[in-house]
C-alpha cells in the first residue's frame, strides 16, 4: 500500500512531522510518497528517515519540487 503526502508550501519542520504523523498510521513495509518545495528538505528528509529507522526509497526533483519515497520499517 502507498499514500502521499503533499507537503508543499510548508516548512521545516512541518514536512516532516506530517510524514511522521503520516507514516504512523501505515503498515510496515508500506511507501509513503512525500512532495515538498522546502529547500531544508534536502538535508530533512534523509535525516529523518535514518534516525526513525525508515527507507529512504528514492529522491528525485520533480520541477520546482522533490519526490520522497519513504518505506515504513
Amino acid at each position: 500500500m502507498s499514500q502521499e503526502l503533499d507537503a508543499t508550501g510548508l516548512l521545516c519542520p512541518l514536512p516532516v512531522l506530517k510524514a511522521r504523523k503520516r507514516l504512523m498510521a501505515l503498515s510496515s513495509g508500506d511507501h509513503l510518497h512525500v512532495r515538498t518545495d522546502d529547500p531544508a528538505a534536502i538535508v530533512d528528509v534523509p535525516h529523518f528517515c535514518n534516525e526513525s529507522g525508515h527507507s529512504l526509497i528514492s529522491s528525485e526533483p520533480s520541477g520546482d519540487t522533490m519526490l520522497w519515497v519513504i518505506r515504513k520499517a
